[in-house]
């Protein structure tokens, strides 16, 4: 049998349960199941899951762990149920990820508040801290901040003048909110930055005079934002973060800028001032948006993508200056036939049957001429 605790340390993560194979199903959306009476204690990887384990499987390349699992039950969309062992209850939904994320938060829940204000925390006498809060060792909170309940402020976290919180916030150690206002939910994680002034500034012969910075930072409800990245206050209108949206770590958000419902944003990402990403926008690791460009609903742009403007809602980029994926790949194969021909004509043509530096054989490519 695989170990009792093959995922989540019992250290680092708490743990409840058992639960019933029913129980769970119920939490994972699934089918209900033959064997639902039978008791889980964890989660675990298909390869190191045992009889007391849950796991899932929702990538086909994973087939061969599946059918040699140990698990006791398996998550897995219809079509791959013929692969589930013999021994596993097979768990069927049709969105086995959504499933498995429901199921492992089951038996992983969040550590709930611990109601309190920590003796080194400086809360000023004005702060609203709703009794329900946890304010943690070495926090600060500034003259009329609010405070909602079920709140979380890590060690040394700071909550700027006037800053508002919405319910069971989370607020990571080291990180800082100022001016701006939170919905409900919303996770900030460690030594994220949220509210500080924007990159904005006139040139004069003198040198550089900077602007006043006079808007917020307005943030939905259900938003993530990453460790270390940074959302930068509006200069004179809001920078706003739609409701469910989810900001990777060391991602840089501008002045203005206003993103909408559920956008996703991989690590790294920059976004320069008052671009808009309309809902549903998913951009990749390292992609770059010149400011006042407005990216259209469920764009999708890929990473280390530049995108320099405007863009249709659905469109699909890559590439620096961002183009659509098949015109880039085009040019990615262009190029190569232009560099293959410059080495054949460098040091002499392939003997026929010979593969040219793009893979494609000489005599075929006479052929086909």
């Amino acid at each position: 049998m695989a170990g009792q605790d093959a995922c989540g340390d019992p250290r680092f993560f708490a743990r409840s349960g058992p639960y019933t194979v029913a129980q769970i199903a119920a939490a994972a959306g699934a089918a209900p199941p033959s064997g639902a009476d039978l008791l889980l204690h964890g989660v675990a990887p298909l390869q190191l899951a045992g009889p007391v384990h849950l796991s899932f499987l929702d990538n086909r390349r994973y087939i061969t762990a599946l059918t040699a699992t140990s698990a006791g039950a398996v998550i897995v969309h219809p079509d791959m149920a013929k692969h589930v062992p013999a021994g596993s209850v097979a768990l069927l939904t049709q969105e086995p990820y959504l499933g498995w994320a429901r199921a492992a938060a089951l038996f992983h829940p969040l550590p709930p508040a611990r109601p309190g204000i920590h003796a080194s925390a400086v809360v000023d006498p004005s702060a609203m801290i709703d009794p329900m809060a946890d304010l943690g060792p070495f926090c600060v909170v500034g003259a009329g901040a609010e405070i909602g309940a079920g709140c979380r402020i890590g060690p040394h976290g700071v909550i700027g003048a006037g800053a508002i919180l919405g319910p069971d916030c989370r607020i990571g150690a080291h990180a800082s909110v100022s001016h701006a206002i939170l919905g409900a939910r919303v996770y900030v994680y460690p030594g994220a930055r949220v509210g500080q002034e924007g990159f904005g500034f006139a040139m004069s012969g003198a040198g550089f005079v900077s602007v006043p910075q006079l808007g917020r930072v307005i943030v939905g409800d259900d938003v993530e934002i990453g460790a270390n990245s940074t959302v930068d206050r509006g200069s004179a209108q809001d920078t706003v973060i739609g409701a469910g949206t989810r900001i990777d770590n060391l991602v840089q958000i501008a002045h203005n800028v206003s993103l909408g419902r559920c956008c996703v944003l991989a690590a790294q990402v920059g976004i320069s001032g008052s671009t808009v990403l309309e809902d549903f926008v998913m951009v990749g690791g390292q992609a770059a948006f010149a400011g006042h460009v407005r990216v259209g609903q469920r764009a999708r742009i890929g990473a280390q993508a530049g995108v320099i403007s405007d863009v249709a809602a659905g469109a699909e980029l890559l590439g620096s200056p961002a183009m659509p994926l098949k015109e880039f790949f085009r040019n990615v194969a262009t190029l190569r036939r232009i560099a293959a021909g410059r080495r054949t004509a460098s040091y002499g043509a392939p003997k026929p049957g010979e593969e040219t530096a793009d893979g494609e054989a000489t005599a075929d490519r006479t052929r086909s001429r």
